[in-house]
């Protein structure tokens, strides 16, 4: 099965740009365009896209109204952000509203090709070069609100099993809870049951933060 595409931009000449590189790819099919905020929820209602390729800058909704409309609407479609922006309080405020990727316009067509792929298989991706900045401003957030003395946040991080360690490494490598229960022999209820103690301890509240969570962390290292 092709891997379902909607590109939301208003720069009818930029859509364009990126349909021609995706469509290079025999398993991409873009199956629909966008030039506002409004139509690309529509078309996501109606077309049920894979992935959403959508610009922040947005008439109508912008793209951070669009992905939190979409997120409250229980889709299963995969945002991934495509901006100018690389300020990474942004990318922040992007990734809590429920976005799972985000790049940046000047992307070279073979990242933005692994970065779809890597997001369809269940990962999130950030732009290379924004995301060890993005780190840094999770931790500066972290230390802000919690001001937890660093001997309290290495107790916190001990609390997580061995085994809950191995299935947050394995989220962090994209696999779906049908395919940790297989590589762990566990049930799937196991697993649920295990992701729900990971993310009570570590704060956090879906795969996402998780994700983000591990590689802060060092418990996955980003390739």
């Amino acid at each position: 099965m092709p891997i379902k595409l909607i590109i939301a931009d208003d720069h009818a000449l930029l859509r364009q740009g990126i349909k021609n590189v995706l469509s290079l790819e025999p398993d991409f099919d873009v199956i629909g365009e966008a030039a506002d905020g409004d139509e690309a929820i529509r078309q996501v209602e109606e077309l049920n896209p894979d992935i959403l390729l959508l610009d922040v800058n947005m008439p109508r909704l912008n793209g951070l109204e669009v992905t939190r409309k979409l997120k409250a609407a229980q889709t299963t479609v995969k945002v991934v952000i495509l901006t100018m922006h690389d300020d990474e309080s942004y990318v922040l405020e992007v990734i809590k509203s429920g976005a799972v990727g985000y790049l940046l316009k000047d992307i070279e067509p073979g990242m933005l090709v692994k970065a779809i792929r890597i997001v369809f298989n269940g990962q999130s991706f950030i732009y290379p070069t924004l995301a060890q900045r993005l780190f840094g401003e999770l931790s500066r957030q972290e230390e802000k609100r919690h001001e937890v003395p660093a001997m309290l946040e290495r107790r916190k991080e001990e609390r997580l099993t061995y085994r809950e360690v191995e299935v947050l490494q394995l989220i962090g490598r994209g696999m779906s809870n049908q395919e940790i229960a297989q590589k762990l022999f566990l049930s799937e209820k196991t697993v649920k049951n295990h992701l729900t103690n990971i993310f009570r301890k570590i704060n956090v509240v879906d795969r996402t933060q998780a994700v983000l969570y591990a590689i802060k962390h060092k418990i996955v290292v980003l390739e």
